[in-house]
């Protein structure tokens, strides 16, 4: 008889070396013909007879034999006593008939003692039995033996989940499977008799052994671990088996494996299956899908049945929800709900409420609960509120502490800190990680370092030159300064059309200097009156060079009071040499008007 996957509330089982044996010979012989030798006195007959009654759950017809066989020294009979008795609340007397069985070499009655002691809180009187029972061969035993020893802690329970699990015991392969994945080093190979296996093979066998018994967590547990090396269809098949059987959180992951595959409305259905058996993030995915639709209020009646579910994804989600809604002050409820909870994604959003509101003294703490419990944008959120406040030192740790795990804009933080203090190596890593992670700045900063350090000027640039494929990838993302200095290295071999592009996207997005550049290209080429649109553009954005341009086409065409305005702009701006030949020219066009 099989325990049930808990392994410790299995009913007791009859000795499996004898009592057991008879449910053959019932077939052929019949219980009249028990009865007969029984009543002649064969004590094995009475036993045999006493154990088909009790398999019959004919407790009153079983005991009179079972008691008489017993008597007579039948162990069998003696256990399947215990058995009876124990199902009857008598758990001294059976414990007492157990005992007989067991010294007389019975292992089902070994386990079932061993069982009577553990539930009576008497671990070593448990583990003695208990291990008589697991070194005669037992599998029920060997079971109870590891699950008395795992929960002590103690490092001998493997060998016996393992001694189960060899002889059929799904529970005991599963667990053996979860002590091998969570209990050892990558590097751990298995015993010489299964072969050289790593742990996640032999943990993966255990799996796959429970699994096709029937265990329905072990296939949950082997999809799993099938899906996390890319085996998706062999992973949604145990999903499949396990969600079918019951297991919501397996129905759960098939939705996502459905959802990923673009069966969107099969996936609703099985996180429809896993949310009504109380899967709260099956709920949540549900909540999310329908978020998606615009289907707002159903989206909110899955985020509570999450919640419901104990799930505080629940809430922080349904804070999202307000949010989205225009209804902050209701998603603040909300995030307060799960940031209560320990939800550090909820507590950094109701942080970032409370600094928008102007409370900074109330957001300060709930950034460090979550930057604390790891929130990696709660720490870089506190690194912008320390900058704020001018507390230099402070802001740097927490960028620090969030670039370290990978923040891009946290990491271009540290980095331009760096730059100012001269550590440029430490700099460089920095923004090569925020650049890698699509920061646009923090590429057109690491060009401009390697530019730096190499004394490159702003001419032609090889395509193999790092710098210039920092530049491009920068300008490629939107950034204005890349672009003209993209711009600026096409002008220099000579390819006005792509210079012209990068000028004219710079421009087009706000950049004087673009502007500026832009407008040189199309003098260059003839177009004058385009050419004095940039520049006025340019002049206007505080381009003193544009301003100085403008001042002097204005005078060639006798426009000396608009010349006289552009001078004035120019000086304004500078840089200083342009600011002193716009002062001249400003005398000049002064002296001609006064003349």
């Amino acid at each position: 008889m099989q325990a049930p996957d808990d392994g410790r509330d299995s009913e007791m089982a009859m000795d499996a070396m004898e009592a057991d044996g008879t449910a053959e010979a019932s077939d052929a012989v019949t219980e009249t013909g028990y009865r007969r030798a029984a009543e002649a006195g064969d004590t094995a007959a009475m036993s045999a007879l006493g154990a088909l009654l009790l398999r019959r759950a004919d407790l009153d017809g079983a005991e009179p034999h079972l008691r008489s066989a017993a008597a007579a020294g039948d162990r069998a009979a003696a256990n399947n006593l215990g058995v009876l008795l124990h199902q009857r609340g008598y758990a001294d007397e059976a414990a007492g008939w157990w005992r007989i069985a067991a010294v007389a070499g019975s292992a089902a009655a070994a386990h079932a003692l061993g069982r009577h002691y553990r539930e009576r809180g008497d671990e070593p009187a448990a583990e003695y039995w208990l291990r008589q029972s697991a070194e005669s061969g037992h599998c029920l035993g060997a079971y109870a033996l590891a699950d008395l020893l795992e929960h002590r802690g103690d490092i001998g329970a493997e060998r016996w989940f393992r001694a189960a699990a060899e002889r059929g015991h799904r529970e005991a392969a599963y667990r053996l499977a979860r002590l091998i994945e969570d209990g050892r080093d990558a590097d751990r190979r298995t015993v010489p008799a299964y072969g050289e296996l790593t742990q996640q093979a032999e943990a993966e066998q255990w799996y796959r052994q429970a699994a096709a018994r029937g265990h329905r967590r072990a296939a949950l547990q082997l999809g799993a671990l099938l899906e996390e090396r890319g085996d998706i269809q062999e992973a949604g098949r145990w999903y499949l088996s396990a969600a079918k059987d019951g297991e919501a959180r397996a129905a759960c992951a098939l939705g996502f494996l459905l959802r990923d595959a673009g069966d969107e409305e099969s996936a609703a259905e099985w996180w429809r299956r896993a949310a009504q058996d109380g899967d709260g993030n099956a709920a949540n995915a549900l909540g999310a899908l329908h978020a998606d639709r615009g289907e707002l209020q159903t989206a909110e009646r899955w985020y509570r049945a999450a919640l419901d579910a104990g799930d505080v994804n629940g809430a922080y989600n349904l804070g999202l929800l307000c949010a989205e809604q225009g209804r902050p002050g209701r998603g603040e409820q909300w995030y307060r709900r799960a940031a209560y909870a320990g939800h550090r994604e909820a507590a950094n959003a109701l942080a970032i409420l409370l600094l928008q509101r102007g409370d900074a003294s109330g957001a300060e703490p709930w950034f460090s609960k979550a930057a604390e419990a790891g929130s990696v944008d709660a720490a870089f959120n506190l690194g912008i509120l320390f900058t704020g406040r001018g507390e230099e030192r402070l802001a740097r740790s927490w960028y620090e502490r969030a670039a370290s795990a990978g923040h891009t804009d946290a990491a271009l933080q540290v980095a331009i800190a760096q730059l100012r203090d001269g550590d440029l190596q430490d700099a460089e890593r920095n923004l090569r990680c925020a650049a890698g992670g699509g920061s646009a700045e923090a590429a057109f900063r690491l060009a401009d370092l390697l530019d730096r350090r190499s004394g490159e000027s702003d001419g032609e640039r090889s395509e193999g030159d790092e710098s210039r494929q920092w530049y491009e990838r920068a300008a490629r993302q939107g950034h204005r300064r890349a672009q003209v200095r993209v711009g600026m290295f096409a002008a220099a071999r000579g390819d006005a059309v792509e210079a012209a592009s990068w000028y004219r996207a710079a421009a087009e997005a706000g950049s004087r200097n673009g502007a500026f550049n832009l407008g040189l290209l199309l003098a260059r080429e003839g177009s004058l009156p385009e050419a004095v649109l940039w520049w006025q553009r340019a002049a206007e954005s505080g381009h003193g060079r544009a301003a100085l341009r403008l001042a002097l086409i204005a005078a060639r065409r006798g426009a000396l009071t608009e010349a006289q305005r552009w001078c004035a702009r120019a000086v304004e701006f500078g840089p200083p040499e342009v600011a002193e030949r716009a002062a001249r020219l400003r005398a000049a066009l002064q002296e001609e008007l006064s003349a």
